[in-house]
C-alpha cells in the first residue's frame, strides 16, 4: 500500500505558497475583471508569512497545514482569508498524528477541508467559487480509489478534475460574493478562487504523489 511520511513533507507546503506567490498578478488580475482584484496579492501575502515561518524549521506535513491555516484565518484580509484558513486547519487536525498517510487519510483529509469550508459559506457546485474545483478534485479521488487505482493514480485523476473544475467557472454566472452583482456579465472569467485552489491542489497533490513509498 503506498503511503508517504507525515513527518518530512512539510516542505509541500513551502512549494504552496511559492506557487501562490509566483502566480501573484495572475490571480489579482482574473480577480480584477469580476472581483476586487485583491485576491493574488492578499493569498500571496498570506502564503508569504506562513513560509517565513516554516522555512528552516523542518516541520511535519500537519503542523505546516496549520500553520499556514492560521495565518490566512488570522492575518490576511478577504473573503478568501477564512475560507482557506478553515480549510487548511482542517487537512491538519486530520493528519495530525497520522505517521503515514495513505490513500484513505488523504481523503478524510479532502472531505474535513471541504466540510470546514461548507460550514462557513453558503455556496454549492455551479455558483463559479472554489468549491467548483474542490468538490469534483474529492469526488475524483474517491472514486479512482473505490476503483481499486493506486494512491499515485488517484492523485493524478484528483489534479485533472480539479483544472477541469478550474475551468467550467468560466461559463458559469456568479451567485456567491461581489461579482454575483455583475450577473450575466461575470460569465466569460475564470473565478480567482477556483484558479488558486486547482493550484494548491496540484502542488498538494503532486508533493504527495512524489514522496509515496
Amino acid at each position: 500500500m503506498q503511503t508517504f511520511d507525515n513527518a518530512s513533507s512539510g516542505a509541500i507546503v513551502l512549494s504552496m505558497a511559492e506557487r501562490i506567490i509566483e502566480n501573484r498578478a495572475y490571480l489579482s488580475e482574473i480577480d480584477g475583471k469580476i472581483g476586487d482584484g485583491d485576491h493574488g496579492v492578499n493569498m500571496a501575502k498570506g502564503f508569504g508569512m506562513a513560509a517565513e515561518r516554516l522555512k528552516g524549521t523542518d516541520a511535519s506535513l500537519s503542523s505546516s497545514l496549520d500553520t499556514l491555516g492560521t495565518v490566512l484565518m488570522t492575518e490576511i484580509g478577504g473573503s478568501m482569508g477564512p475560507l482557506y484558513g478553515v480549510m487548511f486547519t482542517e487537512f491538519a487536525e486530520t493528519i495530525e498524528g497520522v505517521e503515514k498517510i495513505d490513500a484513505a487519510t488523504y481523503s478524510k483529509m479532502l472531505h474535513a477541508g471541504l466540510a470546514g469550508i461548507q460550514s462557513i459559506g453558503s455556496a454549492k457546485v455551479g455558483d463559479k467559487t472554489l468549491l467548483d474545483t474542490l468538490v469534483p478534485a474529492v469526488e475524483a479521488f474517491d472514486t479512482a480509489t473505490a476503483e481499486g487505482k493506486p494512491f499515485g493514480a488517484a492523485l493524478e485523476n484528483l489534479v485533472a478534475a480539479a483544472e477541469k473544475g478550474r475551468d467550467s467557472t468560466i461559463d458559469l454566472v456568479a451567485k456567491i460574493g461581489r461579482a454575483s452583482r455583475l450577473g450575466e456579465r461575470s460569465r466569460g472569467v475564470l473565478d480567482a478562487g477556483a484558479t488558486s485552489c486547482a493550484i494548491l491542489l496540484k502542488e498538494l497533490s503532486d508533493g504527495a504523489r512524489a514522496r509515496l513509498a
